[in-house]
């Protein structure tokens, strides 16, 4: 038996073929079928060069166990999210990897109701029987079908927006040769913008890097976009579209954090007293608008699994992370990257103020560092250190995720990631830039020392 090194703790990942290849995804196919016992399971893939074969392996794979396969082709993972709980599928599984480097590969899993699979619920398993490959087929192999979700996903997309009140905006799109484009071209007809699209076209050579917004470098064609055609907003997408990435009106960066508090104020506005369930990396700017609207506001600790069964528990309308993933409850409580810009276009229409003004009053009111990476050693010895150093001044603390502490007028949180030893830091303060850029040097300081 031969360890298969592709699974994380949420997904699989990993270079093809060396670490998924196509035996491989069949022998996961097998596994999803033996573990989850669907009898009907929702397929897809991104545009990466290898993710049809891989697909067709894992199809294979599901079939073999006798499960019933429907394909909905060419895809982004919240459309496999969508697809597996709008017609009521026994799992899902997209073929992705996202953001990662072109010569990878991927796969996400959710069983019944897109509710997701990671490492305590399934995937280990799915793993270890993948790694034993000793199966027995079913005594009538699955059939495969084609599924056409587009117009139920459209029309559902469509939902969270007042059509006929959008102003006709100007638009730039920048897809980065991922799925999304696909996606805007299904809206387009239905709402009153004005596309400007970059990179509109998917292709798994990513000719224009792999797309992901995240990373500055790959942020330079929107911004001079938006600002040579005097758009409205700019858009960016990574390549399976569940994150997506915002530009206001003169082409700056907007920060994941600030996105987080203007979608709660849009579910806020139509449903008042809701949940909205928020990390705990940067808080205030978002727990400000939730009960400054009537809401409720939940802490959870970071990362999708956790966030969605938070949602779940607490009915809870949205969920927002800084880090580009929103959730939604009506959207099977998943993620998705095409709401949250509908939800800002109605927002931008109905206040009649454009981006840069929602969002600078709130960089004014709760400045912060964004999250700052550093790699050390020792990350266990490094929140130790910063607890024991602050540990005269602080106010208040939890250890949800990491090590939160407040003080007078300003807080941060201090993460180690699951995966690699880096410490993750995020400050932010009450309406004084200066303390925060202050602390956040101390902070750093210590961190290095």
């Amino acid at each position: 038996m031969s360890e298969i090194t592709c699974f994380k703790a949420y997904d699989v990942r990993g270079r093809v073929p060396d670490q998924l290849n196509e035996d491989i995804a069949r022998r996961i196919g097998r596994a999803y079928a033996e573990v989850i016992r669907p009898r009907q399971v929702v397929v897809g893939h991104d545009i990466r060069l290898t993710s049809q074969a891989i697909k067709a392996a894992v199809t294979q794979g599901l079939q073999e166990q006798g499960v019933d396969v429907y394909d909905i082709g060419q895809c982004g993972t919240e459309e496999i999210y969508f697809a597996t709980s709008h017609a009521g599928m026994d799992g899902g599984i997209a073929v992705t990897a996202s953001h990662n480097p072109k010569d990878y590969n991927g796969m996400k899993f959710v069983r019944e109701e897109s509710r997701p699979i990671s490492s305590d619920t399934g995937l280990l398993d799915i793993k270890a029987l993948a790694e034993r490959d000793a199966f027995t087929p079913a005594a009538q192999a699955g059939q495969l079908h084609p599924l056409d979700t587009d117009q139920a996903y459209v029309e559902h997309l469509l939902s969270y927006v007042d059509s006929a009140s959008l102003k006709p905006l100007k638009i730039v799109v920048d897809a980065g040769n991922g799925g999304a484009g696909r996606v805007v071209d299904l809206l387009e007809p239905h709402l009153p913008f004005e596309f400007i699209k970059l990179h509109h076209e998917p292709d798994g050579n990513f000719p224009n890097g792999v797309p992901n917004p995240l990373l500055p470098e790959n942020r330079s064609a929107a911004i001079a976009a938006v600002r040579e055609h005097g758009a409205d907003l700019g858009i960016g997408w990574d390549g399976d579209f569940d994150r997506c990435f915002f530009f206001d009106e003169t082409g700056e960066f907007v920060e994941g954090y600030y996105l987080v508090g203007l979608l709660a104020e849009a579910f806020l506005t139509r449903e008042r007293g809701a949940r909205i369930v928020h990390d705990p990396r940067l808080v205030w700017n978002t727990v400000d608008i939730i009960e400054s609207l009537g809401g409720e506001a939940v802490q959870s600790k970071c990362g999708h699994a956790f966030i969605k069964e938070v949602m779940r528990a607490q009915n809870a309308a949205y969920g927002g992370e800084m880090s580009a993933h929103h959730y939604f409850r009506d959207f099977a409580y998943c993620d998705s990257g095409m709401i949250p810009w509908l939800l800002v276009t109605g927002l931008i229409s109905s206040r009649g103020q454009p981006l840069s003004a929602m969002v600078s009053e709130r960089v004014s009111a709760y400045p912060c560092s964004g999250e700052i990476n550093r790699t050390i050693e020792d990350p266990a010895a490094v929140l130790a250190r910063v607890e024991e150093a602050f540990a005269g001044q602080v106010q208040a603390i939890d250890r949800i995720d990491g090590l939160s502490m407040v003080c007078d007028g300003w807080r941060f949180n201090l993460r180690m990631s699951n995966t690699e030893p880096v410490v993750r830091l995020n400050v932010e303060s009450r309406g004084d830039r200066g303390l925060m850029e202050a602390k956040t040097a101390e902070l750093l300081a210590l961190i290095e020392a």
